[in-house]
């Protein structure tokens, strides 16, 4: 990347980071919530090391990837940013087992834990490393057969042991809405934050953190009760179109 082309896409993502500021607003107005309630990650996993410092630059703090080999890309490129140390991380993808040590004590939340084995992997690895990684449950709340995560009823009945796992510590759900369908979204982010309710009264834990709503439907889900929204194309790139 030119000089140039670095200035002009700083100042793409500067003017990008108002206009989804807004947005993100504009639905906590709506729901009677706060802006401090939604924390809004980068998903990075499009673009590279130097559009993520420029991000950094143009006032993120918080980002995401899906593959454990491209967290290592981007940290071990960071390295060369001294002004990022305090860069947060997330792990938003499906995650293998034996790809679990390259994120565990790494990443501020993993928001992927699909299964109770991935649960009782990540337990026992965290533990091994001496360290207690923060997650989140993913929840298949739409039922479509190609994604991934625990049935709301799975969920149910798995929870007691879930929360007794050494190792980890259970922050809350994480979702993901059919695509190109608004009501469909909003049934599913609702569905979640229900979910989250009747596991939280039968649990006696928060489940504070609700990870649901990407670039299409992130306003959608912040008026749903969304605490984290995963934000990648109309974050990182111009062409997408910002409505």
């Amino acid at each position: 990347m030119t000089e140039g082309e670095r200035s002009g896409y700083l100042d793409f993502l500067r003017e990008r980071r108002e206009q989804i500021l807004q947005r993100v607003a504009d639905a906590c107005r709506r729901a009677g919530r706060t802006t401090d309630d939604v924390t809004i990650l980068g998903v990075s996993k499009t673009v590279g090391v130097d559009e993520v410092a420029l991000a950094w630059q143009a006032g993120w703090r918080a980002f995401a990837e899906n593959r454990p080999q491209e967290l290592t890309r981007k940290l071990e490129g960071l390295r060369e940013h001294p002004e990022m140390s305090g860069v947060r991380f997330d792990m938003i993808g499906n995650l293998q087992t034996n790809k679990i040590n390259q994120v565990i004590g790494r990443v501020g939340l993993i928001h992927s834990i699909s299964s109770a084995h991935l649960a009782e992997a990540v337990s026992k690895r965290s533990v091994a490393h001496g360290i207690v990684s923060d997650v989140l449950l993913e929840v298949n709340v739409s039922g479509e057969e190609s994604k991934s995560g625990f049935a709301p009823t799975e969920v149910e009945q798995a929870l007691d042991g879930l929360l007794g796992l050494p190792g980890i510590r259970v922050r809350g759900l994480m979702t993901m809405a059919p695509a190109h369908d608004a009501d469909a979204a909003r049934r599913t982010f609702s569905g979640l934050r229900e979910l989250r309710d009747e596991l939280s009264a039968r649990s006696g834990r928060s489940l504070a953190t609700l990870s649901a709503g990407m670039s299409d439907d992130f306003q959608v889900a912040i008026e749903e009760g969304s605490t984290i929204v995963r934000l990648g194309r109309t974050l990182f790139s111009p062409d997408y179109d910002l409505r």
